[in-house]
């Protein structure tokens, strides 16, 4: 039990459960966001991660203008990573 044969299996099997269990789902989460972030059009109903819904009116490379309420009067902008759900408008 003290061959290093041994050890050197327990050492990969140690980092094949870190990788399983800590880096593969990082990974495909960022995918996910990237995903999400691509995806992002004018006219879409989104909810920000401070719970806020609203319809973006206007984008650029890395902000969005989002218009909130139902007065249409309040626009604010803000950066991309901050929509965390996005909704297209129906067809």
């Amino acid at each position: 039990m003290n061959s290093p044969a041994f050890w050197i299996g327990y050492v990969i099997l140690i980092f094949a459960f870190m990788y399983f269990i800590a880096i593969r789902p990082q990974q495909k989460e960022k995918k996910k966001m990237q995903e999400l972030m691509a995806s992002i059009a004018v006219g879409d109903s989104v909810l920000t991660s401070s719970g806020f819904y609203g319809v973006i009116i206007d984008m650029t490379d890395d902000t969005v203008i989002v218009e909130f309420g139902s007065n249409k009067n309040c626009r604010i902008p803000m950066q991309k990573q901050a929509i965390v759900q996005v909704e297209k408008p129906e067809a």
